[in-house]
């Protein structure tokens, strides 16, 4: 494949090498300059060299762009698929504007009179307001979620065929990683717009891309988890670009960005709930929702459950009911693997969950 590049290379710069001695040769230009060169067989010696000479310049000129211009195009393509189709359409609708402009405006040049500086200017001019109409064009399309965030609410939740009410809920990457959220978006309990910043994917990259096996799989599992949001019927997620460059922690941007957009933060940080709570910005925490619907036990109620191990507690039994809430069980030290009836005796409500305590029914 290489050598047939290079062939087709070659070939390309003979044939545009020889058209440019042609050209030059055509115009007269070595009539006046250089008579002699003109004149008999020293004509085809310098159409001869020239066009090897063209061929030359053609060919270095050719590898040049086909190296660099393969890697340009490769980055503008990677550069696309990051923006979303909204950015897409604006970018495209920019860069016609910034076209048709440039075409007006070209044609003012029409009046000087010599075509080479027309001609370049004209290029110029084509080629600055094309990228000035696509980057107004991206920009504006990255900008409108802040700019009217009213009306693309309604707008997106409208092509998902939901609600746009509700608080925004900026989402944490704990809380993406975790990944119970999805599950709660699913049930339809879960109102109002998702928001997540592109500080918060770009540490869900960084994480994907550790060397460690656990945290990349971790990472990975968190872009997957919001890919799956933005797939579920009624719910609204929002990418947003809004950044603040001051500082460097994501948790202090996450912070401003729920009080900016008045909104509340979902999370499963212990720390980062204690920071918000201070500074009364509203948190969501999934381990607290996870611990308020798990079924409440009542004094006396009774059930069977399989004692799992030892407690901590001298005679104690421990056993765990289908959603881990944990029973410690007096007297049951010693019937591990046994399948009992007990009876619950109180109820323990901790920071890390509901603790049950029962005795052995007889």
């Amino acid at each position: 494949m290489r050598n047939t590049v290079r062939i087709i290379l070659a070939v390309g710069s003979v044939i545009f090498g020889f058209l440019s001695t042609y050209l030059i040769m055509s115009t007269h230009f070595l009539d006046t300059v250089a008579p002699a060169l003109t004149v008999g067989s020293v004509r085809y010696m310098v159409m001869a060299g020239g066009s090897l000479l063209f061929a030359l310049i053609y060919f270095i000129i050719f590898r040049f762009l086909l190296h660099h211009g393969s890697t340009l195009i490769q980055t503008i393509a990677e550069t696309i698929s990051k923006k979303s189709p909204a950015q897409i359409i604006g970018g495209t609708v920019g860069l016609l504007v910034g076209l048709v402009i440039a075409f007006f405006i070209s044609q003012l040049f029409r009046f000087i009179q010599i075509n080479l500086i027309s001609t370049l200017l004209g290029i110029i001019t084509y080629l600055f307001f094309g990228y000035l109409g696509s980057s107004i064009g991206f920009r504006f399309m990255e900008d409108l979620p802040q700019s009217f965030p009213d009306f693309t609410r309604k707008l997106h939740a409208k092509s998902k065929g939901g609600p746009a009410t509700g608080t925004v809920k900026v989402l944490d990457t704990s809380a993406i990683i975790d990944g119970r959220i999805v599950d709660i978006s699913r049930t339809g309990f879960m109102e109002g717009e998702l928001v997540v910043a592109e500080f918060v994917l770009k540490e869900l990259r960084h994480i994907a891309d550790s060397s460690d096996d656990l945290t990349r799989v971790k990472g990975r599992r968190g872009l997957d988890f919001i890919k799956e949001l933005q797939d579920i019927p009624g719910i609204t997620l929002t990418i947003t670009s809004k950044d603040f460059t001051e500082t460097n922690e994501v948790d202090i941007k996450l912070l401003k960005l729920a009080l900016d957009l008045k909104g509340a933060v979902i999370t499963n940080d212990y720390n980062l709930n204690k920071v918000a709570n201070l500074q009364n910005i509203k948190v969501l925490n999934v381990n607290d929702l996870s611990n308020a619907v798990k079924p409440n036990a009542i004094p006396g109620e009774t059930f069977m459950i399989e004692v799992i191990k030892r407690g901590k507690e001298a005679e104690q039994g421990v056993g765990y009911l289908s959603d881990g809430t944990m029973i410690v069980i007096d007297k049951a030290k010693n019937r591990i693997g046994e399948e009992l009836l007990v009876e619950v005796t109180s109820v323990l409500q901790t920071p890390a969950g509901r603790m049950i305590f029962a005795k052995i029914k007889e």
